[in-house]
């Protein structure tokens, strides 16, 4: 039985658990499973029921070590959202102890940053240096090696609270696989998503996902603010499926198939017959009436992400305009309808490409699980795996299932 080294990431959100195992060399990546299981026990991001959560987890973790041929799994970097999260800015000075500025001086004045006052039952998750001031010179990136009396860092802080935290890697350590590394999920996106230029052009990353939304506002390559919104695409298929009388999963079909967020004149006169509720009769629905539905909660999701941006006087920071990703971005015309009531240029992400990322991975919906994959690249995040051993046939075999499995709902 042979080994390898691995990296996993493990996407753990309000509608599906996705996992991805990928082969580290040097820094490539080559894709060798993945595994997407609709996830029950969490609500708005946070775990609601652990022994659901555990077996939502188990399942997407299966699929993934099946396409992959593996057998046993050591650690995963692990996503985490949830409107616990709170983000905030902070900064450090500490004097120069040398001639120049060594990493023990930059360990030092972030140390500095983070000794700020929070809540006895939250925990810090990330602190994300922005930049770095040696006495009067800013807007410094890396100081070690300059000469200089005082040191002082700006960064962004993550926090979330401690219970729910736990909750989450208690559930992916009862799925049989460590938490080595807990990554915000619009941090990861953002990785898979943005390039360099647009961080630095200065630019805003919205991952609609199943229950929230996660915004992350770059400038001059720096992460300044983070936020989770309480809103997500599970909303719209809620509010289709309430106003329609339909059961959750026929709501969720009419809004990837018919659904708009911009009404119009002709969707009056078209009409799509709908299954309603067991035991009643298939009805007619003007196509103009589900977009009025989806436009309404648009509507309230884009206003809250306008709010959030005036409240911190962000606007004139954002150059490059808006980045819309994640499952919840799908809905048709959503991009110019934001356009329009953010008053920027809007975009639909895509995850970047590279090395063994397949054409179908290329998707919204997997930009946070391939950022994580990157993330635990950056972190050295490994996991030893047991090859499975099999005969070549029924390897091919199992990868077929497991990859109509995983991208059926993509089809």
């Amino acid at each position: 039985m042979n080994t390898k080294n691995v990296i996993v990431a493990l996407d753990i959100g309000t509608t599906k658990v996705c996992t991805l195992i990928a082969q580290k060399s040097g820094q490539n990546l080559e894709i060798l499973g993945v595994g997407s299981h609709p996830s029950i026990g969490l609500k708005k991001g946070s775990v609601i029921n652990i022994e659901k959560t555990v077996e939502s987890i188990k399942a997407s973790i299966e699929e993934a070590k099946l396409m992959a041929g593996l057998q046993h799994l050591e650690s995963a970097t692990v996503g985490i959202a949830g409107n616990h999260i709170y983000c905030f800015n902070s900064s450090g000075v500490v004097p120069v102890k040398g001639k120049e500025i060594t990493q023990t001086d930059v360990e030092r004045v972030i140390e500095a940053a983070k000794a700020v006052l929070i809540p006895s039952d939250r925990e810090v998750i990330h602190v994300i240096p922005q930049e770095f001031k040696v006495d009067n010179t800013t807007g410094i990136k890396n100081p070690v090696g300059m000469c200089g009396s005082r040191l002082e860092v700006y960064v962004h802080i993550v926090t979330g609270k401690t219970p729910l935290i736990h909750n989450l890697v208690k559930c992916v350590e009862l799925a049989g696989i460590e938490a080595n590394s807990i990554v915000l999920q619009p941090i990861a996106s953002s990785r898979s998503v943005l390039s360099s230029e647009e961080k630095e052009l200065g630019v805003v990353l919205i991952d609609i996902g199943g229950g929230t939304t996660d915004i992350a506002v770059w400038k001059e390559g720096s992460l300044v603010h983070s936020q989770i919104v309480p809103v997500g695409g599970s909303h719209f298929t809620n509010d289709l499926a309430i106003a329609l009388k339909v059961p959750q999963n026929e709501a969720e079909k009419i809004k990837l198939s018919h659904g708009s967020v911009i009404p119009d004149a002709k969707g009056n006169e078209t009409y799509i017959t709908v299954q309603g509720l067991s035991g009643t009769k298939p009805r007619e629905v003007s196509v103009g009436f589900i977009s009025e539905i989806l436009n309404a909660r648009a509507e309230e999701l884009i206003s809250v992400v306008k709010e959030v941006i005036t409240e911190k006087n962000l606007s004139i920071d954002i150059t490059g305009g808006f980045v819309l990703t994640g499952g919840g971005s799908l809905i048709r015309h959503l991009p110019e309808m934001a356009e329009y009531m953010l008053e920027k240029p809007v975009k639909l992400g895509y995850p970047l490409p590279f090395g063994g990322m397949t054409t179908v991975m290329q998707h919204p919906k997997f930009s946070t699980v391939l950022g994580l994959l990157q993330e635990g690249v950056t972190t050295g995040a490994e996991a030893i795996a047991n090859e499975e051993e099999t005969n070549e046939n029924d390897m091919f075999d199992k990868i077929g299932k497991s990859l109509k499995n995983a991208f059926k709902e993509l089809f």
